[in-house]
């Protein structure tokens, strides 16, 4: 089993705390779409051996700043020169204000999505204009329900906390409108101050200021306790389900399945090595054009697999196997995970079970400096 991502870098504009690589020049769509397809066919043997593809993803930027033919040209060459497994996931991310009648109408009639991931952040407008985003709190709500409407039922929204002036009472207030939405799948991330975004110069500035580390701390307990007591399964730091409806695609990467990454920025993984294109639009145009792309490579050696193995996989629900440490990386990374678990283990910040290593949920607050612990340094 393998993936696809496909890198969209288009946006209609630039979100306040946004550092993702990306592009506001429309004019250069058709001819990046262009490039993908031919990206594509040159790169069909990075998964061979993976086959069939079980997730396909369409990550930005802002994927749906693509017209509908633009996603049904490329669709229909992913489909022609891969084997898709009958039920792939396929995942476009969306903003609300793009999913018009129209459009969502569209996405279902003519092409393979079957999942729509939602940049919401807040259901709050002022903070959506702080955030530098184009939609409101009702076209959110308003996008969810038509996407309903034309038969998208496995549906995901993100949301954004911490940010400038929210308190406890406003988070609790934000997760009872997601929760009364009752999506599938949502997705919360710590508001983070990208140097050089528009907000980390207003809190240089002291326009803004961070939110405290107490009530930051707290906030994510607020999170874990709603949404857990309304259904949803915690299985991953920042990712919440209800029964069976995880990201097939996301998950893949936290459990190193192989995935080829298409597109400007994008990254690919074999199992053994990393790639990236370049973060140009121009200079990917031009490189897959000349039939010479663009890409640099790093081979893993086996310390840094153990690493990224611990790094992705202690982040869910589904733990880190001693055995397949055993197994993969031998005896002596075994013995190093054991030794180094042990502390961690004694305090309740891990638990094993059925020779599996997971955080625990005091763990969870701490995991940063508990994963960090346990990953492999050269003396």
């Amino acid at each position: 089993m393998s993936g696809i991502y496909i890198h969209i870098p288009f946006c209609q504009r630039r979100c306040a705390y946004c550092d993702f690589f990306s592009s506001t020049d429309s004019g250069q769509q058709e001819a990046y779409v262009t490039a993908l397809c031919r990206e594509l066919e040159m790169r069909k043997s990075y998964i061979v051996g993976s086959s069939p593809v079980r997730t396909i993803y369409l990550g930005g930027g802002t994927p749906s700043q693509l017209t509908l033919p633009q996603l049904e040209r490329l669709f229909l060459y992913i489909y022609k020169v891969y084997d898709i497994a009958p039920d792939a996931e396929v995942t476009l991310e969306a903003n609300p204000d793009d999913l018009t009648e129209a459009y969502v109408s569209g996405l279902k009639a003519m092409l393979p999505v079957n999942r729509i991931s939602m940049g919401v952040q807040t259901f709050d407008d002022q903070r959506l204009r702080l955030l530098g985003r184009r939609h409101t709190a009702r076209q959110a709500i308003e996008a969810v329900s038509r996407c309903r409407t034309h038969g998208f039922h496995n549906l995901s929204i993100d949301l954004i906390y911490g940010l400038p002036g929210q308190d406890l009472t406003a988070w609790e207030w934000e997760l009872e409108q997601a929760v009364a939405l009752r999506v599938p799948h949502l997705s919360a991330y710590h508001l983070t101050y990208e140097e050089g975004t528009p907000l980390w110069r207003m809190r240089q500035q002291g326009t803004v200021s961070e939110v405290d580390e107490e009530v930051s701390a707290a906030m994510y307990t607020l999170l874990v306790g709603k949404l857990t007591a309304a259904g949803y399964q915690h299985y991953e730091i920042s990712n919440f389900c209800l029964p069976n409806m995880h990201s097939r695609h996301n998950s893949s990467y936290w459990q190193g399945i192989p995935y080829l990454g298409c597109g400007a920025a994008a990254h690919s993984y074999d199992g053994h090595s990393r790639q990236w294109n370049i973060a140009s639009i121009p200079q990917y145009i031009q490189g897959i054009s000349e039939g010479t792309p663009l890409i640099e490579r790093e081979e893993l050696d086996l310390h840094t697999r153990y690493n990224d193995y611990l790094v992705t996989t202690l982040r869910t629900r589904w733990g880190a196997s001693f055995n397949h440490v055993n197994t993969e990386f031998g005896k002596e990374l075994h013995t190093y995970l054991q030794r180094m678990a042990r502390p961690h283990l004694q305090r309740g910040h891990l638990e094993l079970q059925d020779d599996t290593l997971r955080l625990t949920e005091a763990g969870i607050f701490l995991s940063d400096g508990i994963i960090s612990d346990l990953l492999w340094v050269e003396e």
